[in-house]
């Protein structure tokens, strides 16, 4: 009887001493028995995406649709009332400084048409970008300023004209990989070029598709 109370005893001890240990190391039963790496610790929050690393640079490109505002023209300016739903691209490079916020310049077009008549911009902006992180879909807002390269050709004005404008933009990643995600997007430029004194509201939406590539 004495001898299974010592066995007895002795067993509860090794078991109190591998519960003990097991305490003192939680994640290394995880790491044997899963491979892979530990939880976080309670409470603390999950750690950011792979593509959202401090410093990541990467490059995007966009193509879409550009619809100029409504406002009817008149002899003193006004809008683009009237012309039709034309064509926009960009290009760019940044770089997502922290999960929640990225920097970026970019260089594009957008145009369209009223029968002969023609409106063309070419933005060089910089901008940031404040994005909600997530592994797969991040919504995203934006906005950013630069230099608007304006060309308007109409009866009695065909004329080109450099100014400051700039944009605000909404819209969302959805990551394939780590590196390479598709993205849609919808960006306001605001831009009032000057033709031969006449102030012209060239501003509108460009609504676009396309790839952010990081490196």
């Amino acid at each position: 009887m004495k001898r299974i109370a010592a066995g007895f005893l002795a067993g509860l001890f090794c078991a109190i001493l591998s519960t003990a240990a097991s305490a003192a190391d939680p994640y290394d039963r995880y790491e044997r028995g899963r491979g892979g790496p530990p939880p976080p610790p309670r409470g603390a929050g999950a750690p950011p995406p792979t593509h959202a690393v401090y410093g990541q640079p990467y490059f995007f490109l966009h193509g879409g649709f550009f619809e100029p505002n409504s406002d009817a023209p008149t002899t003193t300016g006004g809008g683009l009332g009237g012309y039709d739903t034309g064509s926009s691209l960009d290009f760019g490079i940044g770089s997502r400084v922290s999960p929640n916020l990225a920097i970026e310049g970019a260089v594009g077009r957008f145009a369209a048409e009223r029968g002969s008549d023609d409106a063309r911009v070419v933005p060089l902006t910089f901008g940031v970008r404040l994005i909600l992180p997530h592994p797969v879909i991040e919504p995203y807002a934006g906005a950013g300023l630069g230099m608007y390269f304006a060309h308007l050709n109409e009866p009695g004005i065909d004329d080109s004209d450099t100014t400051v404008g700039g944009y605000a933009s909404i819209g969302v990643d959805a990551w394939l990989n780590p590196r390479v995600a598709l993205n849609f997007e919808g960006k306001y430029h605001f831009v009032e070029p000057e033709f031969r004194g006449i102030n012209v509201d060239m501003s509108g939406w460009t609504v676009s598709m396309g790839v952010r590539v990081s490196f």
